[in-house]
């Protein structure tokens, strides 16, 4: 009840309103990103590549934290328009799937740090469903004590995991164009494990198919106006890995390292929401490079929140956390980091103390 007073005083106070102009500044300074990088990048020395390749990685970062609002209908009443604009600056702009990414992250908004009720269920949350690369709670590591690479995956984990971020953006490209095209199963996982497609879903697969083509070809256009083709090849990777080091770092602060719950010991929702999540303690610089997730446990509270509020309801929210006896934590980027590492230590004790002989 405390919980639904809250966001009701949150509408009373017209929180759940957007200032269309801040999104306008937030769409044109984002792309600006883009334009920076391809003229970087064109002046055709390698240092420029480099610099081009990194910048580019930003704008893709950028861009996800741009259609993370659009399709949490954050921006407009009517969500068809939500949807249009997602669609350019996720499939378009980004190269990733609205609707693969939506279907996916409803799920991890319902469910944070949730491990599923057995090993081919998918009530649990996708975000962690990490192996055999990752493990964030000992109950998921007794499948990997059958598997080599999985268990060597979990014993070096803590100093894998920024390695494997590298390669994180590489994953979720493949798994938008699988989800939109159809395709290959990657690490013999099936990438649409979480997915449900429904009717409104189905509706926007081909302007899906035709935003990842857009998106494709714009890339391929780039690089062909490289002074060679090596040099596309490296902006294009390096765009690709810096992105994916650029998100999950930020999605890595938002969970890993906080409260895992088996299917059958979670609390209710918001305090769900609330224990699974970690807050970054919020400056200049982390307002723009967390794009407003630096806020993340008021976001998994109020989703449909806009980004530009969220500062605003930051001590409404510590204060109801306080009053009610949760814990509202909250960390800078740096020890939340640390918090994450030692996490994977713990997780990586265990699994040794329980699976010597792996």
């Amino acid at each position: 009840m405390a919980y639904r007073k809250l966001r009701n005083d949150l509408i009373k106070d017209k929180m759940f309103e957007s200032d269309k102009l801040y999104y306008l500044w937030k769409v044109l300074s984002t792309f600006s990103i883009f334009v920076l990088s391809v003229y970087v990048a064109w002046r055709g020395v390698l240092l420029n590549t480099i610099i081009g390749g990194v910048i580019l990685g930003l704008f893709w970062q950028q861009s996800g934290w741009l259609a993370h609002d659009f399709l949490h209908h954050q921006v407009f009443k009517n969500r068809n328009l939500n949807n249009i604009s997602a669609l350019m600056i996720a499939n378009i702009w980004q190269g990733f799937s609205g609707g693969w990414w939506k279907s996916k992250h409803n799920k991890h908004h319902a469910v944070p740090n949730l491990l599923s009720s057995k090993p081919d269920a998918d009530d649990g949350d996708p975000d962690i469903d990490t192996l055999p690369v990752l493990s964030w709670h000992q109950k998921m590591s007794g499948p990997a004590k059958d598997s080599a690479f999985a268990g060597f995956m979990i014993k070096w984990q803590k100093y894998l995991y920024f390695p494997i971020l590298f390669g994180a953006r590489l994953t979720w490209a493949h798994q938008s164009w699988n989800f939109v095209f159809g395709g290959f199963q990657l690490y013999g996982h099936d990438s649409a494990k979480y997915i449900h497609i429904d009717k409104k879903i189905s509706k926007l697969r081909n302007w899906e198919r035709l935003g990842l083509v857009i998106h494709y070809a714009g890339i391929i256009y780039v690089c062909s106006k490289m002074s060679s083709l090596w040099l596309g090849l490296l902006w294009f990777m390096l765009g690709q890995t810096m992105c994916g080091l650029f998100l999950a770092v930020v999605f890595g602060l938002g969970h890993n390292g906080m409260a895992v719950y088996p299917a059958d010991e979670r609390p209710d929702f918001w305090k769900l929401q609330v224990t699974t999540t970690r807050n970054v303690t919020s400056n200049w610089f982390v307002d723009w490079f967390c794009g407003g997730l630096q806020y993340q446990v008021d976001h998994h509270l109020f989703p449909s929140l806009p980004r530009h509020n969220l500062k605003r309801v930051h001590e409404k929210v510590a204060k109801f956390c306080k009053e009610e006896g949760v814990e509202y934590h909250e960390a800078n980027m740096w020890d939340g980091t640390i918090e994450v590492l030692k996490h994977l230590e713990e997780v990586t004790e265990h699994f040794v103390k329980d699976f010597p002989a792996t």
